[in-house]
């Protein structure tokens, strides 16, 4: 008996620490180190929440830059990849779709190779980054449908190269842009 009490007393304590204290205090010292990345990492517009940069959303219109395709249509429920086998028929129809309509609705010369990630959906299905070469790619496509001057051209053009980001610690990945921040900022060109 007295074995079965120090055992209810030791887990009694240890639900107490690891189960609260324990996670009551990385919450606190996460949103005074890391306000933004602890409330999601929205982004805000005259205090309307926008989306978050960490969650890829869907941009299907013409006139907006596209984002990676997404297995699970941009639901985060679930969230993951389609787990197809790369001998799948399945994925191989929907690799060749997207490359057909994304060198149709862009206007490329059957030299110039679709960059992968706008074939492949990511792990997670909500990855928000697409390549510098991916964004440069659709700039004629967007600017078209905008009926862009030559000036606005450029100012998105900057605002392309302001939301280029380095590979991950400088070392893993390639440039990348976020989707949803480069179209928010298209938006803004008058």
């Amino acid at each position: 008996m007295k074995s079965w009490l120090i055992s209810i007393r030791i887990f009694l304590i240890m639900t107490i620490l690891t189960g609260c204290l324990y996670p009551l205090l990385v919450t606190g010292i996460a949103s005074v180190l890391f306000a933004q990345e602890s409330k999601g990492s929205l982004i805000k517009e005259d205090g309307i929440v926008k989306g978050s940069s960490l969650i890829g959303q869907k941009f299907s219109g013409e006139e907006y830059f596209w984002p990676r395709p997404s297995a699970t249509d941009y639901s985060t429920s679930p969230a993951g990849g389609s787990n197809f086998a790369l001998t799948s028929k399945i994925l191989s129809d929907s690799v060749i779709f997207r490359g057909e309509r994304f060198r149709r609705v862009n206007r490329l010369p059957a030299r110039l190779p679709v960059p992968s990630e706008m074939l492949f959906a990511s792990g997670s299905g909500l990855d928000p980054h697409i390549s510098l070469y991916s964004a440069l790619i659709q700039f004629n496509r967007v600017c078209d449908k905008r009926h862009f001057s030559i000036r606005q051209r450029q100012i998105l053009l900057e605002k392309i190269s302001d939301l280029n980001e380095p590979p991950q610690f400088f070392l893993f990945g390639e440039p990348r842009i976020n989707v949803l921040l480069l179209n928010l900022e298209l938006n803004k060109i008058r």
